[in-house]
């Protein structure tokens, strides 16, 4: 079978193709099909279905140039794996951050139903492998709430026993110890806002980033508050955290249940936490799959081969 596209904006081609057609590529080897490029057009040949799936990629990236968004590999890989989900890219809606030219949306159908229980519940939990937007919606969707001004600050937590390592060993002042904690939700958020918003915010305390240790015997109203690697707090330290909730606030916990790095035999503090609260109203639990990584195509594999054993 053949097929030919028309490009919407031949002024925009070499964003469509990427640099060097990397992203023609991508598609190319990802589906089995050839693609030939001309000045206008796109032609495609191949199996059916292999086609229809390139022309659905396609027909995605062009929509996000005529937007005015960026396409970029990660893009194309998320269309991609977006794909291997349901057949179909899923064309979520906008998040609204301080960045104007940066759009950040849902890649696939479970991370479109992760954005809706946010915005519907007070208390939200996210299970999920590494790369399947677990960390970085839940930022994104917070960050939108504060532009919004539905809250008035912004709360991230972590747990600190990475690799059984605990906070006093670590050089430096609290800052300094707790930065590579966070560092992942501060990469989120250089996403989706500049640097000095960043450092205004965090030195008017309209965003803080704290080790779940911290968080006893305080009550966060009018925030939103993530508890991110929740995998890595015990019952007890999930209890103390959901005990924080004050009014007119959002919680969102998030973790991969096969990656905790607690003690040989200590029970998992978010898989605890969703076993006892399934079913209460009010309470938003998602689980991501290895088909909502949308990191790269290559992290898919990966997970898969580990889990193979």
């Amino acid at each position: 079978m053949e097929l030919t596209l028309a490009i919407d904006n031949t002024a925009k081609r070499t964003l469509l193709f990427g640099p060097a057609d990397s992203h023609l590529r991508l598609i190319r080897s990802a589906l089995d099909v050839k693609i030939t490029a001309r000045e206008s057009t796109i032609k495609l040949s191949g199996p059916n279905e292999s086609i229809r799936k390139a022309a659905s990629v396609l027909d995605s990236l062009q929509a996000r140039l005529r937007k005015g968004e960026s396409v970029g590999e990660e893009d194309v890989n998320a269309a991609l794996a977006a794909l291997d989900h349901e057949g179909e890219p899923v064309s979520g809606k906008r998040i609204a951050v301080y960045h104007s030219n940066t759009s950040i949306v849902a890649k696939t159908e479970g991370q479109e139903r992760y954005i809706e229980a946010i915005d519907k519940y007070d208390l939200t939990f996210c299970l999920g492998p590494a790369g399947s937007g677990k960390t970085y919606l839940a930022v994104a969707m917070c960050v939108a709430l504060l532009k919004e001004r539905r809250i008035r600050r912004l709360v991230l937590v972590r747990p600190a026993v990475e690799a059984g390592e605990k906070l006093g060993y670590l050089p430096g002042d609290m800052q300094a110890k707790v930065n590579p904690y966070l560092r992942p939700l501060f990469d989120a958020m250089h996403d989706m806002m500049s640097f000095e918003q960043i450092k205004r915010f965090m030195e008017n305390d309209v965003i803080e980033v704290v080790p779940l240790a911290f968080m006893r015997g305080r009550t966060l109203n009018h925030s939103a508050v993530i508890l991110d690697e929740a995998q890595n707090a015990t019952p007890s330290q999930m209890l103390m955290f959901l005990t924080r909730l004050g009014q007119s606030s959002k919680m969102i916990v998030t973790g991969d249940a096969s990656q905790t790095d607690l003690p040989s035999g200590q029970t998992n503090g978010i898989v605890d936490a969703v076993r006892r609260l399934k079913g209460i109203k009010h309470v938003g639990i998602v689980e991501l799959e290895k088909a909502d990584i949308v990191r790269h195509r290559l992290v898919q594999n990966i997970v898969k081969a580990y889990e193979s054993k």
